[in-house]
């Protein structure tokens, strides 16, 4: 014979949800200001875990130090605070959060992180080759003081290998300019940004096909010297490249060869002494 009532555990069940939905809803009506630093923390890394309530999180976190200043979780909340608004791509907040627990913990062992998320927030605003690389110059600038300012930490492996990267970007914007002018027939300007490229960023990938530009440019502008000054770079360097054998083949069907120019003080003259030396790259 059945009855009515629901048996004891099921009406136990419904107590507990009850009572859990009630402590819920009675907590989020506790202010903020009321709250203890873990549980505000705890609130903050809870929304964290998605962007798109990442600045949310990193509100949360500045409450902590608002209401809790010179604590230690405050000093955790700052970090935290940075590393919330570089994930919801707000990158001024996020660098702001970062610089302020510079400078108020310049020794802990967190800096080296605030510093390479003051480097992430213009690293990841790099724009196409084709557009203003101030963000590009500025990254550069801070990801040196990651690997040159705390170089045993975990970051300035990363931060070296960004920093060639956008050294190499930067490389790039030289060589896009400097392929205008010389598909125009600019060959002196073309000339002016491939020396840029050669110079200044030796170390990129672009430092083969810059040599290579320049032997074209030289040899339009009828300066065979440098032409074949820069081919022999080109091969001293990169002699496996294609690059090498483009510019071995333009001369050779000039009736030249590439040649390293002994005298003169000439930049170019300069970079090959300087070549066969080994003092260059």
């Amino acid at each position: 014979m059945t009855s009515g009532r629901k048996p004891a555990r099921q009406w136990l069940l419904l107590f507990g949800v009850l009572f859990l939905a009630a402590c819920a809803a009675k907590n989020q009506d506790v202010p903020i200001e009321s709250r203890p630093p873990e549980q505000i923390f705890k609130m903050a890394e809870a929304k964290i875990t998605d962007r798109r309530s990442a600045g949310e999180a990193a509100h949360l976190f500045a409450e902590i130090e608002r209401l809790y200043p010179y604590s230690e979780w405050a000093k955790r909340a700052i970090i935290m605070e940075a590393f919330a608004y570089h994930k919801a791509r707000a990158y001024e907040d996020a660098r702001a959060a970062a610089q302020r627990y510079l400078d108020f913990y310049p020794a802990d062992e967190d800096a080296a992180y605030a510093q390479y998320l003051i480097a992430l927030t213009y690293y990841d605003q790099i724009d196409k080759i084709g557009r203003d690389q101030g963000n590009t110059l500025k990254a550069m600038q801070a990801l040196r003081v990651v690997f040159e300012r705390y170089p045993d930490s975990e970051y300035a492996k990363s931060a070296r290998l960004k920093f060639d990267l956008a050294l190499d970007h930067l490389a790039a914007k030289e060589m896009e300019v400097g392929r205008y002018y010389l598909k125009r027939g600019f060959y002196l300007a073309a000339v002016n940004r491939f020396r840029v490229v050669v110079q200044d960023y030796q170390t990129t990938t672009q430092t083969p096909e810059a040599l290579y530009r320049l032997v074209e440019s030289y040899l339009s502008l009828g300066l065979v010297n440098e032409a074949q000054t820069a081919a022999a770079i080109l091969g001293y360097n990169f002699k496996g490249s294609s690059w090498y054998k483009d510019a071995y083949d333009l001369l050779k069907g000039k009736g030249l060869k590439p040649r390293g120019m002994l005298k003169g003080n000439g930049w170019l003259a300069r970079i090959w002494r300087e070549t066969v030396k080994g003092e260059w790259l």
